[in-house]
C-alpha cells in the first residue's frame, strides 16, 4: 500500500510505494467476463496508396470524430458504438472499442464502427491499409505532439527503427481480463506463449515502403529494434518462477524514461534515465503517481498489465479478418482445458519472438506449435457465443493462414 501521505498526485518518494500502487493497478482480479479490441491501419489515398496524406485532409476526413491530436477544438464524437477513433503519429488510424461480455456483440459492434470510419475515409478518398506495416511509403510523420517529439528523439538514439515504428506500423490489439486470483499466472504465462506462433501465423507485414524486407512482420521487428527495455517481453522462460506483479514492478521501475510531461513542448529527458533513478533524485522535480502511471503508457511489451490484459503481438489484419486472431486467443481463454492443452504446445517455442518475426511459420518449431495451438483453439470456437457462419469463416482464415505461412519461404 502507498504510505498513508502519499495519495495521487502527491510525490513517489519510496520504490516500495510505487511497488505498491503498481500492485494495486497491473492485475485487478476477477471472473473473466470482459473482451475489448484496438484495431490500427495505416490510412492511404484510394488512387495513390505511395501518396502522403497530409493532417488536414484526415481531420477533415473524421470531422466531429477527429481525436485532439487532429483537431483540438473538435466535437471528438464517439461512433454508434462507442469505439473512440484515435491517430498515431505517421497518420495511422485507430478504433479503440467499449470492453463486451459477449464475443459476438463484439465482432457485431466493432464491424458497424469499422464500416462508419471506412465511410468518413472514403467520402475524403481514402482508404484503410491491409498491412501491419506501410507497404508504399517511407516513415513519415504526420501528427505532432510533444509526447511524440520526445519519443522520436529517444529512439533516434539507438537508429531508424523507432521512427519506423512510430510513423509506419499497424497493430491489433486484444484486451481481456486478468482473470480470478487462481486464474491470472496461467492466463499470463499463456498469452505470452501463445505470442510468437500466433505472430508468425499472422503476420502481415513483409513488405515496407516499396521492398519486400524479407521478414515475416516487418512491425515486429521494428518494435523489437526501438529499445529492449521498453519492448521486450515482461514474461519468459527464463523469468517462468516470478510473480507476475513483482517482475512488471521491476520491469516498470528499471526502464528509461521516454519522456516526462511539462509545460512546454520540450519533454525530453537524459538518455537511460530509469524511472527509479527519477524518484532517487535525478530530476529536480520527484515523480507523482500520475507520473508513474503515465510512464507505465510508454512501455510496450508484446502483454501489457493495464488491470486487464492487453495483447499487443499482432499485426494488423486485412480487411475484416481480425476475428479470427481475437477469436483464437478469446476462445482459449473462455475454455481451461484447452488453455492448458495450448499453452503446453506453445511453451518450447515460448521465446522465439525474433523467429516468428523473422521467419514467420518458415520456422519449424513455430509451424508446429502453431498447427498444434490453431486446432485446439477452432474446436474450442463451439463453445463461444458466435455463431456457425463466424466460426466457420475464422476456421478458412485459419487453415489458410497456416498453408500460406508454411509455404511462403519454400
Amino acid at each position: 500500500m502507498l504510505s498513508p501521505e502519499v495519495d495521487s498526485p502527491a510525490v513517489l518518494r519510496e520504490l516500495s510505494d510505487a511497488e505498491g500502487h503498481l500492485t494495486t493497478i497491473c492485475f485487478k482480479t476477477g471472473p473473466p467476463e470482459l473482451t475489448g479490441v484496438e484495431l490500427e491501419w495505416t490510412v492511404h489515398d484510394a488512387s495513390d496508396p505511395s501518396r502522403p496524406v497530409d493532417p488536414d485532409r484526415l481531420r477533415r476526413a473524421l470531422g466531429p470524430y477527429a481525436p485532439t491530436t487532429l483537431d483540438p477544438a473538435g466535437a471528438h464524437l464517439a461512433l454508434a458504438h462507442q469505439g473512440t477513433i484515435t491517430v498515431e503519429p505517421g497518420g495511422q488510424v485507430e478504433i479503440s472499442t467499449v470492453p463486451h461480455h459477449s464475443l459476438a456483440a463484439l465482432f457485431a459492434a466493432t464491424g458497424d464502427d469499422t464500416d462508419r470510419l471506412r465511410d468518413l475515409l472514403r467520402t475524403a478518398g481514402l482508404v484503410l491499409g491491409t498491412s501491419g506495416i506501410d507497404p508504399y511509403r517511407p516513415p513519415r510523420p504526420c501528427v505532432d505532439t510533444p509526447r511524440y517529439r520526445a519519443m522520436r528523439h529517444a529512439f533516434d538514439r539507438r537508429g531508424a527503427a523507432g521512427r519506423t515504428m512510430m510513423f509506419s506500423t499497424a497493430g491489433l490489439q486484444l484486451c481481456l481480463d486478468a482473470g480470478r486470483p487462481d486464474e491470472v499466472v496461467g492466463r499470463w504465462v499463456a498469452l505470452h506463449a501463445f505470442g510468437p506462433p500466433l505472430l508468425a501465423t499472422f503476420a502481415t507485414a513483409r513488405r515496407h515502403a516499396g521492398r519486400d524486407t524479407g521478414w515475416a512482420s516487418a512491425r515486429m521487428v521494428a518494435w523489437q529494434d526501438i529499445d529492449p527495455a521498453r519492448t521486450r517481453p515482461v514474461w519468459s522462460s527464463a523469468t517462468r518462477a516470478t510473480d507476475p506483479v513483482a517482475a512488471w514492478s521491476a520491469y516498470a521501475l528499471s526502464a528509461p524514461l521516454l519522456c516526462v510531461r511539462r509545460s512546454g513542448d520540450d519533454w525530453t529527458v537524459p538518455p537511460g534515465l530509469t524511472f527509479a533513478d527519477w524518484m532517487a533524485g535525478a530530476l529536480p522535480e520527484p515523480p507523482t503517481v500520475d507520473d508513474l502511471e503515465y510512464h507505465l503508457s510508454t512501455l510496450f511489451p508484446p502483454v501489457r498489465p493495464r488491470g486487464y490484459l492487453e495483447v499487443r503481438y499482432l499485426d494488423a489484419q486485412p480487411a475484416d479478418e481480425w476475428i479470427a486472431p481475437v477469436g483464437v486467443l478469446a476462445a482459449l481463454l473462455a475454455d481451461p482445458t484447452a488453455l492448458d492443452a495450448a499453452r503446453a504446445a506453445c511453451e518450447p517455442v515460448a521465446d522465439r519472438w525474433a523467429e516468428a518475426a523473422r521467419c514467420g511459420l518458415a520456422d519449424p518449431p513455430l509451424a508446429r506449435a502453431a498447427t498444434a495451438v490453431l486446432d485446439l483453439a477452432v474446436r474450442a470456437l463451439d463453445r463461444t457465443d458466435l455463431g456457425p457462419t463466424t466460426r466457420t469463416e475464422i476456421g478458412r482464415i485459419v487453415e489458410r493462414r497456416l498453408a500460406a505461412g508454411k509455404g511462403e519461404h519454400r
